[in-house]
């Protein structure tokens, strides 16, 4: 291992490691002795260098002076939640001291093994060295064990915790299972095995009701710059309204209604004509603020059709389709550092946008569902969490190396660790050597049709870019997972027109696709601020 994989692996937080790794590590001092190199070769480092990694990995602030201070008997569910944190923190604050101590421990084995030694140290000084050394490494393995297991107890509470805060913003939709009468005065008090606990639901069943105009007031993306070429056109659906992209005389792209003024002609059908979009009918030519600048064979009129704000940034085309003044600042989008953009994929998909990013914002379903693309050969784990902040939209999967956001009002980031097929359980995406990196764009085209914009990165295998037909091949593969979420997705929304309600008994994996559901719900109330909102 080199100086660089153990430093990057000693410094990441204990509560997000595999509680695998370290105890395979230390496997062999119970049954026989073994030396690791920890910190790589010996010239790699010199004392000085190796003091100053040791002091960025180890020397963390002692968490027990900021212990919570809390008053009276019971604490309510946010004193409980801080409780909890701080017990991730101590927890880690007390692993990275164990592990402090391996790495001593090591550096003295190294020492007494240390040829110069021997000329010095008889062979029974050396054993009696290495024999309290083996005794003490065994030791310190054991405190490592113990580590793990308050980690992983500290997580769960946590995890536990968060449901808890999370059911408070469901409370208005909290639906008893069975109601449970007051007892009597008389009547002795009734034990908590009787009582059943109250289910929380949201409320999505029906059918789909128009969009409310609050959700229209958010930057969507629409198109990739690489599809709006000079003189094409783009036509979309988007909130049930007909628009046409395409690239004025400056060489900006627009946004206009795609209806001509004249006979409701589709503007797509047409042409680009020196920045201006010409309808087929009677050849009126729109300019990108929907300003009619050329009626042929007639007086020129003053007309204007509908046009929307429109910028162009990072690669994509997006639009401002609320009557709200545009906000000045757009999401970035871009994969992290590192990554080269291999394939952008465009798709029209028969189902409500809210539908398929509840089907994104949930991985819960892979290992039943993508059994033959890419979560063949998963086991089901005993337990599937998405960690995340109390107040935050994005987090990770356990037992999955996958990293996950939603990005208001439609998008979906996330990064997954690339490993061997079935082998994904129990890796965090900073404990693999590549990744990809996924970005879904759900635009609500119509109360039963989304537009997918899907752009995949790679941190690996640059050249797979330049090979020919490969955009192909990804469509391919993209095709094959969206298909095997479509059948049960379009079956979901038959039954949720039928009056079926699609998050009647949310679980704890389903907590991001829940905050994205209670953060539209805010959004068409007019809630301000929104809930999960980032500081700004």
């Amino acid at each position: 291992m080199t100086a660089i994989a153990a430093a990057v692996a000693l410094s990441l937080p204990i509560s997000l490691c595999n509680s695998c790794k370290v105890s395979k590590k230390f496997q062999g001092v119970k049954g026989g002795f073994g030396v690791f190199a920890v910190l790589g070769e010996a010239n790699s480092l010199g004392p000085s260098d190796k003091k100053s990694l040791w002091g960025t990995l180890f020397d963390v602030e002692d968490p027990r002076s900021k212990a919570p201070q809390c008053k009276g008997r019971f604490l309510d569910v946010y004193q409980a939640l801080e409780l909890a944190r701080y017990d991730i923190q101590y927890c880690d604050w007390r692993a990275r001291q164990d592990l402090r101590t391996i790495v001593l421990l090591h550096e003295k084995v190294v020492e007494v093994l240390n040829p110069l030694a021997r000329e010095y140290k008889s062979i029974g000084t050396m054993k009696k060295e290495l024999a309290e050394l083996q005794g003490e490494l065994a030791q310190a393995h054991k405190q490592v064990h113990i580590s793990e297991a308050r980690v992983s107890t500290a997580l769960d509470k946590l995890a536990y915790m968060e449901e808890l805060v999370n059911g408070k913003l469901l409370e208005d939709r909290t639906k008893m299972e069975s109601s449970i009468a007051a007892p009597s005065s008389s009547t002795s008090t009734q034990s908590l095995d009787t009582m059943k606990r109250p289910r929380k639901s949201l409320d999505v069943s029906g059918p789909v009701q128009p969009y409310h105009p609050r959700l229209k007031n958010f930057w969507y993306p629409v198109a990739f710059s690489t599809d709006l070429k000079d003189e094409t056109m783009i036509p979309i659906d988007c909130f049930e309204e007909p628009w046409v992209l395409f690239r004025g005389k400056d060489g900006n792209p627009g946004c206009i209604q795609n209806t001509c003024a004249h006979r409701a002609c589709p503007l797509h059908l047409g042409s680009v004509n020196e920045g201006r979009i010409q309808c087929p009918y009677h050849g009126w030519e729109y300019t990108a603020d929907g300003k009619c600048e050329k009626m042929p064979s007639t007086r020129l009129l003053n007309v204007k059709i509908k046009s929307l704000p429109c910028l162009e940034q990072e690669g994509m085309i997006w639009i401002w389709p609320g009557d709200d003044p545009p906000t000045t600042t757009l999401p970035s989008l871009q994969p992290p550092s590192g990554f080269v953009i291999h394939a952008e994929i465009v798709m029209e998909l028969p189902v409500e946008h809210g539908l398929l990013l509840d089907n994104l914002l949930d991985l819960a379903h892979a290992p039943f569902t993508h059994t033959s693309t890419f979560a063949k050969g998963w086991t089901v784990p005993s337990l599937v969490k998405f960690l995340t902040p109390a107040s935050g939209l994005q987090g990770y999967w356990d037992p999955y190396p996958i990293d996950m956001e939603f990005q208001p009002p439609c998008m979906v980031l996330s990064t997954i660790g690339i490993s061997k097929p079935g082998k994904l359980e129990g890796q965090s995406t900073k404990e693999c050597a590549t990744h990809l990196h996924q970005l879904h764009v759900c635009l609500p085209s119509s109360r039963n049709k989304t537009r997918l914009l899907y752009r995949m990165s790679l941190d690996f295998a640059p050249l797979l870019k330049h090979i020919p037909f490969m955009h192909y091949l990804w469509r391919h593969f993209a095709e094959q997972v969206l298909n095997e979420d479509l059948r049960l997705v379009i079956g979901q929304q038959e039954r949720m027109i039928n009056g079926a309600n699609v998050w009647n008994w949310p679980v704890a994996y389903d907590k991001l696709g829940v905050r994205y559901r209670l953060w539209r719900d805010a959004v068409e109330r007019g809630s301000k601020p929104l809930p999960f909102s980032k500081p700004m």
